[in-house]
């Protein structure tokens, strides 16, 4: 299944069915009157958050979605049937933009949550509902009320606890294998990843999601590799891991370049806990890594992790130290 987090697409509730204009005629009955029935209300739009999905791929080729119109009324006061309303089945954490791809309409975090999107078009009176000791004859039917129709974005933001960066080639998806089930791509190039994985990470005896994003590089709020389009699927986590690779010639630099990336995607991002760990460990040997790591902490005020996601050494330390932010989040969350 192709991965895909952003989507425009068109949504129209039903129309009102008509009034109608129409006088009963039955043998020996005289005079009977008007009996012109109202029109049936259009279908609604309603948007329902389904756990089963986990990607917008479904709208790819499905923009234009219409929910049914009301029938028309029909003399003996028989009203119209109502239109049948239109589900839309989004994923957990999709957000409704507005035409403008800014302003948020709706944001969706809840499985099985159900909103009235377009409400559908009221039907027509038919002559019946006109008729008074004034009025006993009356002619008169109005037409049904035209349903709502705008365009919208559906984005798609996953939900996960703690959110993976870093640099192309730093070893992210390696170690989404090597601590979750997750089967992402892994190879020796950059830019491996091109969308994002999710992996559900143990820790002791709780778990938590943890999400990998395709690696940032610097300028990429201004478009460069793959952009900071990505960014979104961490904005909701209570955690960010930056992965760093130890072998380059200035891991503070690249930490920067990412710090800088982060800062200028806004969001709140820049401000969320952060963790950072030196990754590939195992390619310098304990001497180096520590040389490095006491480098890095000199440069940039941090201690970082050492870990290694091939060896899986100072994985379980740094993992619980992720699992602790994560519960403290949780805990306030319920408060």
């Amino acid at each position: 299944m192709k991965f895909l987090d952003e989507a425009k697409i068109y949504v129209k509730s039903g129309d009102g069915g008509a009034g109608c204009v129409a006088f009963r005629r039955e043998k020996f009955i005289e005079m009977g009157g008007p009996d012109g029935g109202n029109g049936g209300k259009g279908g609604d739009v309603i948007i329902e958050v389904s756990k089963e999905l986990n990607t917008l791929i479904d709208f790819r080729y499905s923009q234009h979605f219409k929910a049914k119109n009301g029938m028309h009324g029909m003399g003996e006061n028989r009203s119209g049937a109502g239109g049948d309303p239109l589900v839309i089945k989004v994923p957990v954490g999709t957000e409704i933009l507005d035409e403008d791809r800014e302003t948020v309409l709706l944001d969706l975090t809840v499985p099985g949550q159900k909103v009235v999107f377009l409400k559908g078009g009221d039907g027509g009176f038919g002559n019946a509902h006109y008729k008074s000791s004034t009025n006993q004859a009356p002619r008169k039917a109005t037409p049904g009320w035209p349903g709502q129709e705008r365009a919208i974005w559906l984005r798609l933001k996953l939900i996960a606890d703690a959110g993976l960066v870093g640099m192309p080639n730093a070893g992210k998806s390696t170690f989404l294998a090597a601590c979750s089930a997750a089967k992402p791509k892994i190879a020796d190039y950059p830019f491996t990843t091109l969308h994002p994985n999710l992996g559900v990470v143990r820790a002791g005896d709780t778990e938590f999601v943890l999400a990998d994003i395709p690696g940032l590089i610097e300028g990429a709020h201004e478009g460069h590799g793959l952009g900071d389009r990505f960014l979104g699927h961490v904005e909701r986590t209570a955690v960010i891991l930056h992965l760093i690779d130890i072998t380059q010639d200035d891991p503070a630099k690249a930490y920067k370049a990412i710090r800088k990336e982060l800062a200028q995607y806004g969001q709140g991002l820049a401000e969320k806990p952060e963790i950072v760990a030196l990754n590939k460990a195992d390619a310098l040997g304990p001497e180096l890594s520590q040389d490095q790591a006491k480098t890095f902490k000199r440069k940039t005020k941090i201690k970082p992790f050492i870990i290694s996601a091939v060896s899986g050494e100072g994985m379980r330390e740094m993992l619980f130290a992720i699992n602790d932010i994560i519960q403290q989040n949780r805990k306030l969350k319920d408060v």
